[in-house]
């Protein structure tokens, strides 16, 4: 890839966020409330087809407008899985994860998101849950431009098969996006409208 095909990808990419970030302002005020609590059994369906057991599962603190998954982790914590929220440790780095159970303490983070105390022990997700802006028919998905999920879920599936979940609400699905030799394909998207592959 040359530096302008790069250029014009990233253009690209700019332009998608803003018309993203309009579609999930839409579909938050429409069913935000409900999705939450909708997203769950979709969730614990999913499981046993990913694989068995009890396992450590990644989720997020919720900002803006995104799908909140704590109703989510809190139900997977009751059954049986340690679930973990996301660190920021600097720009250009993955993210790690840390186990966190609802109703243990949080502190700010990195860009004033919620995130586990720093004595809370590291955790190696077998799945994670991931926020985005938008979700295309392929499984790619569009982030907010910094490249913290790509990264770190390139880091984890070196290490250990991880299976990413992106978690979005359906007004938020497009035909294609513009994406890049960085960009991680997500396992299963899960919105209020259930859980599906993409192909």
């Amino acid at each position: 890839m040359t530096d302008l095909d790069a250029d014009l990808i990233a253009q690209a990419k700019q332009a998608a966020r803003i018309q993203a970030r309009e579609a999930r302002a839409r579909a938050h005020v429409a069913s935000g409330s409900a999705a939450a609590t909708v997203i769950v059994p979709h969730l614990l369906s999913l499981l046993p087809e990913l694989r068995p057991g009890p396992l450590t599962i990644a989720g997020y603190h919720p900002k803006g407008d995104e799908v909140d998954v704590l109703p989510a982790l809190s139900a997977l914590s009751a059954a049986g899985h340690a679930t973990a929220l996301p660190v920021v440790t600097g720009r250009a780095w993955p993210l790690v994860f840390r186990l966190w159970r609802p109703g243990h303490p949080l502190v700010p983070g990195a860009f004033r998101i919620m995130e586990p105390m720093g004595d809370a022990p590291l955790a190696q997700p077998d799945i994670v849950l991931v926020p985005l802006l938008a979700f295309d028919r392929e499984g790619y998905r569009l982030g907010y431009g910094g490249g913290f999920y790509d990264r770190t879920l390139e880091v984890l599936r070196a290490e250990a098969p991880t299976i990413a979940v992106g978690i979005g609400y359906a007004g938020q699905g497009v035909d294609k996006l513009p994406i890049d030799a960085y960009d991680q394909k997500l396992d299963w998207i899960v919105t209020e409208q259930g859980a599906w592959r993409p192909a």
